[in-house]
């Protein structure tokens, strides 16, 4: 998996898709108000409650952990999640939950393992130039270069990422991930395209409004959590 990364590209959207990332994940924490809970229960039954308390229960305990243990952590409590298209979990061909809508409904695309992961590191405190979620093409899923998202994370701006994937529950170096080629990646910073720029750009550019979609509804799970 090479890692070579490009000058930021402020495409059409993408503008509104850093900005959004960037104001939201400045103040996110998880304090999961009774009030969201029931509403998860009361849509999706018992087992969403208890999906959702373990959640708010691994970001509690695990802020004064290595940063080593919180990617771990996070990473093996994400991909327990069941594997659903958007097509079966929503019944759309494209939606990227928020981490309340994928763990209250447990099931989740590719991006929603990568978003869920984001955000819960960013609660744990780690620093968000050290995370970017990455729109790469799987060589191992049934279609051949099928399109996929990745964590990575950086220990340092030209250090060898770390993945963690769904696909793959070990977390590896972007080195050993021969079956994953990067087309671009993106935070709340910005967003950097890969090898492949012409694809980049057109994947970017499509993807920039269901991320700012996504931060909207997140929003509004901030807000009630906070009211």
């Amino acid at each position: 998996m090479k890692t070579r990364r490009f000058p930021l590209w402020l495409l059409s959207g993408l503008a509104l898709l850093v900005a959004a990332g960037a104001s939201f994940a400045a103040d996110y924490e998880v304090h999961l108000t009774e009030k969201i809970i029931s509403k998860a229960e009361s849509r999706y039954g018992r087992d969403a409650r208890r999906r959702l308390a373990a959640w708010a229960s691994l970001i509690a305990s695990s802020r004064n952990k290595s940063e080593a243990e919180k990617l771990k952590l996070v990473n093996s409590f994400f991909n327990r999640v069941p594997h659903l298209s958007d097509k079966e979990n929503w019944g759309v061909p494209q939606y990227w939950a928020t981490p309340v809508e994928m763990l209250a409904s447990n099931g989740a695309s590719s991006e929603d393992y990568a978003i869920g992961k984001y955000f819960t590191l960013l609660a744990l405190g780690v620093n968000m130039s050290y995370l970017h979620v990455t729109y790469v093409k799987a060589m191992n899923l049934p279609k051949d270069n099928q399109a996929h998202m990745v964590l990575t994370y950086y220990s340092s701006p030209d250090s060898m990422p770390l993945v963690l994937d769904n696909l793959d529950p070990e977390i590896k170096p972007g080195s050993a991930r021969e079956d994953l080629t990067p087309v671009y990646s993106f935070n709340g910073d910005g967003l950097w395209l890969a090898r492949e720029r012409t694809a980049g750009r057109t994947a970017a550019s499509g993807n920039a409004n269901l991320w700012v979609e996504m931060n909207a509804r997140m929003g509004k799970e901030f807000k009630e959590i906070h009211e």
